[in-house]
């Protein structure tokens, strides 16, 4: 999967690479942008249900440790004072139209992979701590919440891979990412899993 990393240069092999990365994006944004849309909704209905003074039955709500509803209403759900899947819809769709780009073939400036890093660096940083709130503090899983995590991980990786790659290509840590890239991401989800197995356990099928 190292093929999804391109160079600053995007000819031959390298614009392989580039529509490589643009794939990732363009699937692994709808993904994420399709999850962060159905997780807004849920908050929506879980609020007018609310109102209404209903009782709410999510869709997504599996069983007690499995649950939308256990975390939208959590205050790590609006961390900065207004649902987190607005920013998922904002990001997502950012990423889909990048990916898009690339697999059109377009060049991106500097600048634009300059901004796409630090947007996924924001991501990587925020949904690891939401994973972090999520199992140890609050308890819970969000279903829609985990396939965020989910594409979130690959899509941080293989971009900063691939500007580590185009702009410090003699750099140890450089060559270290581009020729591991696969590793590290599946290492990572190895984490992530034992991390889900070791707090619930057999309860997330309960």
């Amino acid at each position: 999967m190292t093929e999804l990393i391109d160079d600053a240069d995007t000819t031959g092999a390298d614009t392989q690479a580039s529509r490589g990365l643009g794939l990732l994006l363009t699937i692994g944004g709808a993904i994420g942008l399709l999850s962060a849309a159905i997780l807004l909704i849920e908050k929506v209905n879980f609020l007018q249900d609310k109102a209404d003074g209903k009782p709410t039955d999510l869709s997504c709500d599996i069983n007690a440790f499995v649950s939308c509803g256990g975390v939208i209403n959590t205050d790590q759900a609006s961390a900065f004072g207004f649902p987190n899947p607005i920013i998922g819809v904002a990001g997502f769709a950012v990423v889909v139209t990048l990916g898009v780009l690339l697999l059109a073939r377009v060049h991106l400036p500097t600048f634009i992979w300059g901004g796409l890093q630090a947007g996924v660096l924001f991501g990587i940083g925020f949904v690891t701590w939401l994973q972090s709130q999520s199992i140890y503090d609050i308890g819970k899983l969000c279903p829609w919440c985990m396939v965020v995590w989910a594409v979130t991980i690959p899509i941080f990786i293989w971009v900063t891979a691939r500007n580590l790659r185009a702009y410090a290509p003699s750099n140890p840590v450089s060559r270290f990412v581009g020729d591991w890239t696969m590793l590290i991401c599946t290492l990572w989800y190895v984490v992530l899993i034992a991390a889900i197995w070791f707090k619930f356990g057999e309860n997330l099928w309960a």
